[in-house]
């Protein structure tokens, strides 16, 4: 049970992020009726309260008590919103208690609202196409912290219209596995209205370890592996940590996934001029996806310059128009299954790959 945060709380737990079984272990700690537990879950994950004081059936000694006793309920500050006039796409700027910024994005659809979320403050990972992993690694975060990321759009939303969560935000979800998997496990209790688990993705460069550990957890969520090319130089070359875990291992426990949890997993290939869009790689690619239950979810690059890149970085351009077009008929005419994920928000930033903290971004609401 994670019970403390810094950031001037005296170290005094934090309940946002406790999962039930942690909730009702913390109210026998202290004396209290483990039933609170369910109560208080309740109030912070269903109706997304933001002070004790909202808590109807908690008696006020009680509520007084865990005033005193505990941390501020709300993990993280809205900073600030930027939305896209072109496609509605809205981001997020939040700040943590410790002082941190991480983003998070509204992805307005026809049938659908997706919620992109951040698991960790940047990125360690360093994906040459990524802005946040150009920007580095700062801290993982909490469950609460994540979660408090579906909290604040939910509540920004005239409507409670997230149909869509993905862990596709800042940072690498299975390097933040026990925060991440405690977030899923709150996502996925009963008790919190609004969420279904079979409605989130989590997305992953591939820690093939923590696949099979997912995979064996008993949450059966929707997982999509970062692909981008079945050549394992050119993915190192792209993706580093292809290095430490290749794509054969991550293969391999990709099929161990789809078979311990009866999904189909998706892969993600965001295509890249002269890199991965030749005819060799669509010829792999089909191998590869004719070997499993998978679908395809094809991306086109977007833009790093708001960052600067230097170096290999700075060199990727986009696939032609006429190439995505071709390259994504040719996959279906092989019976595939491909969804194009076409460019939303990079007018503001907040399309996929483009998610980093940029110095001195103007403080102000904007919306």
């Amino acid at each position: 049970m994670k019970s403390e945060e810094k950031g001037g709380n005296d170290k005094k737990p934090i309940l946002k992020g406790y999962t039930l079984k942690e909730l009702k272990d913390y109210f026998s700690s202290i004396d209290e009726k483990r039933f609170r537990g369910e109560q208080i879950f309740n109030w912070l994950y269903s109706h997304l309260i933001d002070s004790y004081e909202e808590m109807q059936n908690v008696p006020k000694t009680l509520r007084e008590r865990l005033s005193e006793l505990t941390g501020p309920l709300n993990t993280l500050k809205l900073v600030t919103t930027k939305s896209s006039p072109q496609t509605g796409t809205k981001k997020y700027l939040f700040e943590t208690l410790d002082g941190h910024k991480i983003e998070s994005v509204i992805i307005p659809e026809i049938k659908r609202t997706t919620l992109c979320i951040s698991t960790q403050v940047g990125c360690p990972l360093d994906c040459k196409f990524c802005a946040t992993g150009l920007m580095g690694y700062k801290k993982n975060l909490s469950a609460g912290e994540i979660f408090d990321q579906y909290k604040f759009t939910v509540k920004d939303l005239e409507e409670n219209s997230i149909k869509n969560i993905v862990y596709m935000g800042m940072g690498e979800p299975l390097l933040n596995y026990d925060e991440t998997l405690k977030s899923l496990e709150i996502f996925a209790n009963d008790l919190t209205k609004g969420a279904k688990l079979k409605r989130i993705t989590v997305s992953t460069a591939g820690i093939a370890p923590k696949i099979v550990e997912l995979a064996d957890s008993g949450m059966r969520v929707k997982l999509a592996l970062s692909l981008h090319s079945c050549f394992e130089d050119i993915r190192s070359k792209l993706m580093p940590i292809n290095e430490k875990y290749s794509l054969k291992e991550n293969l391999h426990a990709i099929r161990h996934y789809t078979k311990q949890t009866r999904t189909r997993i998706t892969f993600e290939y965001i295509m890249i001029s002269g890199i991965n869009d030749r005819e060799e790689d669509f010829i792999e690619l089909v191998k590869l996806c004719k070997s499993m239950p998978c679908k395809i979810n094809v991306i086109p690059f977007n833009s790093l310059a708001h960052i600067k890149p230097s170096g290999f970085s700075a060199e990727l351009r986009p696939s032609p128009f006429e190439r995505v077009e071709a390259f994504v008929q040719a996959l279906r005419d092989q019976n595939i299954i491909v969804t194009v994920r076409y460019t939303q928000g990079e007018d503001i930033a907040a399309a996929c790959g483009q998610l980093a903290i940029v110095e001195n971004e103007d403080e102000k609401i904007n919306s």
